[in-house]
This record gives structure tokens, sequence and C-alpha cells, in this order.
């Protein structure tokens, strides 16, 4: 991927699996994403080819894409037809510190509110992850209050409740 390559969202593609599933290998990435570590390949792949096969509802999802390479995803879960809440992810790990967190999010919020015509959009960020925060930050996102205690890399720690608003 060349850092002048232009990211994008799409439909998830059953080419996207083997990315995926390699993802599964890196260890700082599942615990940094709240991936379970060391699943079997052939648990991720069925996991992932259900997700590109048989789409939850409530949960849609779409690849982040640069070049030819998938960098990541983006999430908006929830049944409310005009509100849902945004994930997002960068892997593998020798991917961070790029900036590309930040666009892979903001993408995000471009989807759910152009594309779906979402009125808000709300997520959460553990505070122990300050790459995290200062990214829903970025974004505009306002802070409104503290969720449930939540433990990050064996560190004690909560999430940080944000929202922001279709502009």
């Amino acid at each position: 991927m060349s850092n002048s390559a232009r990211v994008f969202l799409r439909a998830l593609e059953l080419a996207d699996i083997a990315t995926y599933v390699s993802w599964g290998r890196d260890r700082r990435f599942c615990e940094h994403a709240g991936w379970t570590v060391d699943l079997p390949d052939a648990a991720l792949e069925e996991h992932w080819r259900a997700l590109v096969e048989r789409p939850n509802p409530d949960l849609l999802r779409r690849a982040a894409v640069a070049g030819d390479d998938v960098i990541g995803y983006v999430d908006l879960a929830g049944a409310e037809p005009a509100h849902r809440e945004l994930g997002y992810v960068v892997g593998p790990s020798g991917r961070w510190g790029l900036g590309l967190g930040g666009t892979v999010a903001r993408l995000g919020l471009e989807w759910g509110f152009h594309e779906l015509g979402l009125e808000e959009i709300w997520a959460e960020a553990v505070d122990a992850n300050q790459a995290s925060v200062r990214i829903l930050e970025s974004l505009g996102m306002t802070e409104i209050g503290r969720g449930e205690d939540e433990s990050f890399l064996g560190v004690a720690s909560y999430y940080r409740r944000f929202t922001i608003r279709r502009p």
C-alpha cells in the first residue's frame, strides 16, 4: 500500500477473508481490537464467511481499502433506523500510527450520515486506549458520559462514550 493511496469503503467480499484471517495471527492486533487470541484459521474463516454471505442487518460492515489492500473495516451497529454505534479497526498492527484509524473512522461517519441517512452516530473507546479516544475527539464527537468498566491490555479502565449528530 502506498501512502498516497486513497482510502474508501466497499462491501465485504469473499476475497477479503484471507486478509482478515491473517490479522488473527497478529497477537498485538487481536489484543487491542478485542479479538480472541490464537483462534485457528478455520474458525476465523468460518466467522468471516458468515459475515460476507449472511450479513446481520443490525451489524452493517464495510471493508476499508487503500489501493488494492484491505486495511480495515467499519461497523455501524444497532437496530434503530436513525441511530447506530460506530466501530472501526485498522490492521494489521504494523499499519498503526499512520493516521489510517482517523481516516477509516471518518469514512464510517460519512457512510452513516450521507448514505444510510443516520441522524446520530455514537461510539465508545476505552480510556486506557488513548489513541482511540483521540480519534473520536478528532472527528468532532462530543463526550457524553462514562460506560462500563473494561480492562485494556491488563489495565483496569472504563469506556468513554461519544456522540455526533448529522451536520
